[in-house]
């Protein structure tokens, strides 16, 4: 004889396995300029996440070198990233 498991038990342990949700950049801009009162450049997310280590690729349309070097940003620019990307359980 087999058992039958019930429907909300089999849809609990398949939210479980639910991958989470992609984050974007977007996102992640809209979270500091509520929360912080700042615009931040995708440049400078960009460069906190490489700082972390969570690229996992280089980009294909990257240029070897680029016409203006890029500022690095601020450090309250650089912390309030590094909390949203702790907000979105990223790191």
């Amino acid at each position: 004889m087999q058992r039958e498991t019930p429907l909300d038990a089999i849809a609990e342990r398949a939210k479980k396995y639910q991958p989470k949700p992609k984050i974007t950049y977007k996102m992640i801009q809209e979270y500091v300029e509520r929360n912080y009162g700042v615009k931040v450049h995708t440049a400078y997310i960009a460069e906190v996440k490489r700082s972390l280590g969570l690229t996992k690729y280089d980009a294909s349309n990257a240029v070897e070198e680029l016409k203006q070097p890029r500022k690095h940003p601020p450090k309250e620019k650089v912390e309030a990233i590094k909390e949203a990307i702790k907000y979105f359980e990223v790191i």
